[in-house]
């Protein structure tokens, strides 16, 4: 009896060491090789140890319900895919997964797929059998959105059954279930099930980021993935917000431990109207000027981001109501998340109990150390929070 007791204990025991360590789930955007100088980031420039997950960004889907390889020369040619998996030789408790979909992929394959019972058990034994040739771990499913942008409303009901089948499948042979979804409350309303998809998924990587940008409507500045809201926003305003998007999902039925909360190794930005004016609510004519490397108007990574306040004298404030940080020159602003905003996020998930976080994306964050803040910096500080 005593024996047992023992036993029971020390299981006990090693539960909970397992459930301090969070997940850290990094999306890896595999077009950042084609960027120039520290721009560049390729799958030999990621660090597998960083992150409890490695999810490889995208495959897309044909109307067929076969998959499609977006660069065959560079996924199976010059063996991408096997290099990607083959990281976990570095660290074997890491997993390797892929995500079919994105935002440039849409809704037309996917409606049109999961709206045909045919199709959707052609979709579940093609993918089986991509994942078992390229020997990845799992799936992730990043449908932006079910019933929306070129959807149809039966989507929402079609994807819970999709997920469902896939599970079933995927349950037989040992691979990973995950999806990237909409977090806002109006967003996720319209697309999902919440309680029903989240029986099938292993966990839920919450895009809690994209909150504000320029294609808000009132034309002025807003935190791209701010944690909590502002006193003085109105009741719409007052639901973009990582805090308001996590309590929605609880609210509805995802559990707390499924829950990854989406952080964004990246900031939006905004051309002000006004230099004199230069802060969240301030108005901007545009988006702000592109990245030296991203070369993307309106987003900046975290390496240009820091490139600029450590070097160009950009002012960086912290905004004390939202919990993150935006930075100003001239008619220039962003807003983004620092160490310290990251650090903070981390703790949030921590606190909560969360399953943990997920990234988007690694080949964003400070991989060459150019700034003040060492390799990896944003990583490594969820890393310091999440799996000590």
């Amino acid at each position: 009896m005593h024996h047992l007791t023992l036993v029971l204990a020390i299981c006990l025991s090693f539960a909970v060491t397992i459930d301090s360590q969070k997940k850290i789930v990094c999306y890896f955007a595999s077009w950042a090789y084609s960027r120039d100088s520290i721009g560049k980031y390729d799958i030999s420039n990621i660090d597998p140890t960083l992150c409890t997950h490695l999810i490889y960004s995208f495959i897309g889907l044909n109307a067929d319900a076969s998959i499609k390889i977006l660069d065959y020369q560079r996924e199976v040619t010059n063996n991408g895919f096997r290099m990607f998996n083959e990281l976990r030789q570095k660290s074997p408790s890491t997993k390797t997964i892929v995500s079919i979909g994105g935002w440039t992929e849409g809704s037309d394959q996917f409606t049109r797929v999961v709206s045909d019972s045919n199709l959707r058990a052609r979709f579940v034994s093609n993918i089986v059998a991509f994942l078992k040739q390229y020997n990845f771990n799992g799936l992730d499913v990043d449908w932006e959105y079910p019933a929306q942008r070129g959807g149809k409303p039966s989507d929402k009901e079609n994807f819970v059954i999709l997920l469902r089948e896939l599970k079933q499948t995927f349950g037989r042979e040992g691979f990973s279930l995950s999806a990237a979804v909409n977090p806002t409350e109006y967003g996720a309303g319209q697309s999902y099930n919440i309680r029903e998809i989240s029986k099938s998924l292993d966990f839920i990587n919450l895009m809690t980021y994209d909150y504000h940008g320029t294609f808000d409507e009132d034309k002025t500045v807003g935190h791209n993935a701010p944690l909590y809201a502002a006193p003085g926003e109105n009741a719409n305003q007052k639901t973009l917000n990582v805090n308001s998007s996590v309590n929605f999902w609880i609210s509805q039925g995802a559990p707390i431990e499924k829950i990854n909360v989406g952080t964004a190794f990246y900031g939006r930005s905004f051309t002000l109207a006004d230099p004199n004016q230069h802060k969240r609510g301030s108005p901007f004519i545009a988006e702000g000027k592109a990245g030296p490397y991203t070369k993307n108007a309106g987003t900046l990574a975290y390496y240009e981001i820091c490139t600029y306040t450590d070097r160009e004298n950009w002012t960086v404030r912290y905004d004390p109501e939202q919990h993150v940080v935006y930075a100003f020159k001239a008619d220039q602003i962003v807003g983004y998340d620092d160490v310290n905003s990251i650090t903070e996020k981390a703790a949030y998930i921590k606190n909560l109990n969360l399953g943990g976080a997920m990234v988007w994306s690694i080949d964003q964050d400070d991989s060459n150390g150019v700034c003040n803040g060492g390799r990896v910096p944003l990583l490594r500080a969820l890393n310091k929070v999440l799996r000590n």
